[in-house]
């Protein structure tokens, strides 16, 4: 038998985790624009910036596509990750075919910077997810429901 609880559970959306990974990426972003910089020069500093942007933004625009369809619709959401996994690859392949044609990434410096940024990015955005979500409360059961055992089996198997 449970108690029942008079305290309400706060459910979180889990996008709090989403924009904390966010905002993680784009604090190491900012400090690979620094240090291009201090080393490089303003090409440097540019390509990192752009880098760091375009992989939070990407990553951050799927997870809540991905957060919002999860909500709405649970069925759903594994066929909506799965597509926008494919649609963030094809619009990174877009957007990197676009800088590459453009005259401010025509330096060599400029476009290690921007790799150097994203894959920084990219991969401070994965621990930054993980760490945050493994660290997400989230209730075992739903206390909420008012439906209890069904009559008859006082919960037995």
């Amino acid at each position: 038998m449970t108690t029942a609880t008079k305290q309400a559970l706060r459910v979180d959306s889990g996008s709090r985790v989403l924009f904390s990974a966010a905002v993680a990426a784009l604090l190491v972003g900012s400090g690979l624009t620094a240090v291009g910089a201090v080393v490089e020069g303003s090409a440097a500093a540019y390509g990192a910036a752009v880098g760091a942007g375009i992989a939070a933004a990407v990553f951050l625009l799927g997870s809540l596509l991905v957060n919002v369809v999860a909500g709405l619709a649970p069925s759903a959401s594994l066929l909506v990750a799965l597509l926008t996994y494919a649609l963030q690859v094809v619009l990174m392949a877009v957007v990197f075919a676009a800088l590459s044609q453009a005259s401010a990434f025509s330096e060599p410096t400029a476009r290690v910077w921007l790799a150097a940024s994203v894959i920084a990015a990219t991969v401070t955005w994965m621990v930054a997810h993980i760490w945050f979500a493994t660290r997400q409360r989230i209730p075992l059961y739903d206390l909420s429901s008012s439906q209890g055992p069904s009559a008859g089996t006082r919960g037995e198997r």
